[in-house]
């Protein structure tokens, strides 16, 4: 008999994204995880690579979305869950729509950059021409936790 496998929680996923987050710490990048999910299994999980890399555009969500779609075969990733640690920007958002994407969960909001409902709402804008649901807090504490350390560290030393 075969054994059927649990689909990722919310929280499951996220948990992954936060050790995501946890390993861009070794090479000085912001902590920020992202991972991608489609019929509940894990198809993509990265962190932020912009200081590794030199490339403003290597936030975790990007890297994320394009081993995704090379998984899925299609830049269309229609029923693709994205769970990002901290609250996407306005360029991360944006690659969300751009994707077809059906659902964001996020972890820590954003109130400096955040465009999924702290400075601007893109995931839910009817103007655009699909729509993201976003479910923001889970596993804000922990997210927000080694935002805060990882500044704390960068003022101090």
């Amino acid at each position: 008999m075969l054994a059927v496998v649990p689909a990722i929680s919310d929280e499951g996923a996220m948990e992954r994204a936060l050790a995501e987050a946890e390993a861009a710490l070794t090479h000085g990048d912001v902590p920020v995880g992202a991972v991608v999910t489609m019929a509940g299994e894990v198809v993509a999980a990265r962190h932020n690579e912009r200081e590794r890399r030199g490339d403003p555009t290597a936030h975790a969500e990007l890297l994320a979305l394009q081993d995704a779609a090379r998984a899925a075969g299609s830049w269309r990733l229609e029923g693709a869950t994205v769970f990002v640690t901290l609250e996407p920007c306005l360029m991360c958002a944006g690659a969300l729509v751009a994707a077809r994407v059906a659902r964001l969960v996020f972890g820590a909001a954003d109130p400096k950059a955040g465009a999924c409902g702290s400075l601007y709402n893109v995931c839910v804008d009817p103007r655009l021409n699909h729509e993201v649901a976003v479910l923001p807090g889970v596993g804000a504490s922990r997210a927000a936790a080694l935002l805060e350390a990882f500044f704390a560290a960068k003022r101090t030393g």
